[in-house]
């Protein structure tokens, strides 16, 4: 997969195009959908299968008091869009001009005139432009002036909800971990690196990890059934998201109990990959640690039993 990092980046005789738009948070199910077409009328066109995304996430730009969370940091999603089979992505630095984009101008300079777009696949629901003032119908209008076709993908629901990385957000912030992977077509995960603990996990429990400080998104505070990648080995594992209060804590963690553990090497650098599964229960302060140990106890019990079930399917 080539990725351009800005417009220029893209050679002049590039094209022709087939072409989605968005920001593709999450790169759920719904979004596959629409670059698998894209990918797939490429090839038979003989054309180029092109993502153009955004860098930041123009909600930071233009509402930075929302304090937007990302299901996918921007190294993620590039790894999940290369997976999808995608020739190409352009990632375009978000700023206040570029947001000043009239439709037309972004529909000419960039759709038509660098990317020499084809046809242009979208959602049903697909704004462009400055104030957001270009919808698919606009866009389809661009598309008979400029020369480029215009495909467009009605709401995508699943047992009754919506397919959409915002609705996919206020499922994990209920920590609707088990529905959230349904709608992506995979679980959830977070990327980082082991942080530096108190020694709780050690001492007190079952080997643990606590992740390096982590900005974007993460699940409700609560106990998850995890699947955790540790450099290149993964465990199952039970996960706690939150302070921790039963130490007096009062900052915040995610802090994975590995099961089935064995040394292995861990460094500041080691990758620590969090898989989550399904939620065990709220987090809770414990009147002592040795009631917290015997709740652990009962986690692990029921993380045991869980991947039973899963192993015997």
């Amino acid at each position: 997969m080539q990725t351009f990092h800005k417009l220029d980046d893209v050679p002049r005789d590039f094209g022709p195009a087939v072409v989605s738009v968005g920001n593709f948070d999450g790169v759920h199910r719904a979004h596959r959908h629409v670059i698998d077409e894209i990918v797939r009328r490429a090839k038979a066109g003989n054309a180029h299968s092109v993502v153009v995304t955004f860098e930041p996430h123009p909600a930071r730009i233009l509402r930075p008091d929302h304090n937007l969370k990302l299901l996918t940091p921007l190294p993620e999603k590039l790894r999940l869009l290369e997976a999808t089979g995608v020739d190409a992505v352009l990632l375009l630095p978000f700023s206040r001009d570029l947001s000043l984009m009239t439709p037309h101008q972004f529909a000419h300079e960039i759709l038509k005139k660098r990317l020499h777009a084809r046809e242009v696949h979208e959602g049903y629901n697909f704004r462009f432009g400055h104030k957001a003032g270009g919808n698919i119908d606009m866009l389809r209008e661009l598309g008979r002036e400029m020369g480029f076709e215009v495909h467009d993908y009605p709401e995508m629901r699943l047992r009754g909800e919506n397919v959409s990385s915002s609705h996919i957000r206020k499922l994990l912030s209920e920590g609707r971990v088990s529905r959230a992977r349904h709608l992506l077509g995979r679980a959830f995960s977070i990327l980082s690196t082991a942080g530096r603990g108190r020694g709780y996990g050690s001492k007190y429990t079952v080997p643990t990890i606590n992740l390096a400080r982590y900005e974007e998104l993460v699940p409700k505070d609560g106990v998850y059934i995890t699947r955790t990648r540790v450099g290149e080995e993964c465990f199952d594992s039970v996960t706690n998201v939150g302070n921790r209060p039963t130490f007096g804590a009062d900052s915040f963690a995610v802090e994975t109990h590995l099961l089935n553990f064995h040394p292995i090497e861990l460094s500041a650098e080691t990758e620590v990959e969090l898989h989550f599964l399904d939620r065990l229960r709220d987090e809770i302060k414990f009147p002592s640690v040795e009631a917290l140990k015997e709740q652990i106890g009962r986690d692990v019990a029921k993380v045991q039993k869980y991947f039973g079930r899963v192993n015997r399917s």
